[in-house]
């Protein structure tokens, strides 16, 4: 990495990078990167070209290919327990997943009979309850989606699991952002963490990530909610946190890392405006970041938590 390419803010942060590891840049050509998962079993990673309507993979040694074409445009993934691709669907309003056979399964499209707007990002917790934010991105244009007047009354945050039943079930955990953004918890789950990115489109809007405490066995429920950063460049929308708790997150001008104490460490700047990031990598000390048009990754000095994504 070249020293024009971070800053550090705080000194905790230089033992959090490799000052010697080069930014690359790993795909290109693409309209909106988004969504990017990464699948350890394959050394591959995953993401969205949202309005390209398809999704990428990458693998070292062999590039960059098309994972899936006409992919109702799919924003945000992650890989569930069992190593299977969770994804939200813009096109067709929903939270879907993949089969080890390739087949492609809705899991949640409605709560409370009515559509959601364009779920947006998700994370998956150890007990396999997956949380996903839901903005209205994917309705406000046909250039993400398909342009649609909304049904739910609102943009919220939703966990789904499955019922004793043996059905999927949606409950309503958070109605109160203006646009729900990115998902992450803390690597003991006792936190998660959810981005507002309403200042995107509402003058005066939230740009900010607030943080809830997670209570209860099952099913877990968010109390005492309250902002842990504000950004100061563009707004929040993806992140992840790494083994020590610091939050990683998306920025105008790159990615930021904050303490679990909501101090600002440092940044990592690049050429484009960020959408997303995730770590990866065998020893999951690789930073695999989504920005506009391209797709980069830095090793880093740090792993990102455990789990199927945090």
């Amino acid at each position: 990495m070249n020293r024009n390419d971070y800053e550090v803010h705080d000194a905790r942060f230089r033992s959090l990078i490799q000052a010697n590891a080069p930014l690359e840049k790993i795909a290109d050509g693409c309209l909106w990167t988004e969504g990017p998962a990464y699948f350890p079993a394959a050394d591959m990673l995953v993401w969205s070209d949202i309005p390209n309507n398809r999704m990428m993979r990458w693998a070292p040694g062999m590039g960059v290919g098309v994972f899936r074409a006409n992919a109702n445009f799919s924003n945000g993934n992650t890989r569930d327990n069992e190593g299977r691709l969770v994804s939200c669907e813009h096109g067709r309003r929903c939270i879907s997943r993949t089969e080890h056979d390739g087949s492609v399964v809705v899991l949640a499209s409605h709560y409370q009979g009515r559509r959601f707007n364009s779920p947006n990002d998700l994370i998956v917790d150890t007990q396999g309850t997956i949380w996903f934010s839901d903005p209205d991105y994917g309705i406000m244009s046909d250039y993400e989606g398909f342009r649609a007047e909304g049904e739910i009354g609102g943009c919220h945050v939703y966990a789904l699991a499955r019922g004793e039943d043996g059905q999927y079930e949606v409950r309503r955990v958070a109605d109160d952002f203006v646009k729900p953004n990115g998902l992450a918890f803390s690597p003991d789950e006792s936190r998660l963490y959810i981005a507002d990115s309403g200042a995107s489109h509402v003058e005066g809007g939230p740009r900010h990530i607030r943080v809830f405490d997670v209570e209860g066995g099952a099913p877990r429920t968010l109390r005492n909610g309250r902002v842990f950063i504000e950004m100061s460049s563009g707004v929040p929308d993806g992140f992840r946190v790494d083994e020590h708790g610091n939050v990683w997150t998306s920025a105008e001008d790159g990615v930021h890392c904050y303490s679990p104490q909501g101090e600002l460490l440092g940044k990592i700047l690049l050429p484009e405006v960020v959408s997303n990031l995730t770590f990866g990598g065998l020893n999951r000390n690789r930073l695999f970041i989504t920005a506009t048009s391209s797709v980069y990754s830095v090793y880093v000095g740090v792993r990102g938590a455990s789990g199927a994504r945090r």
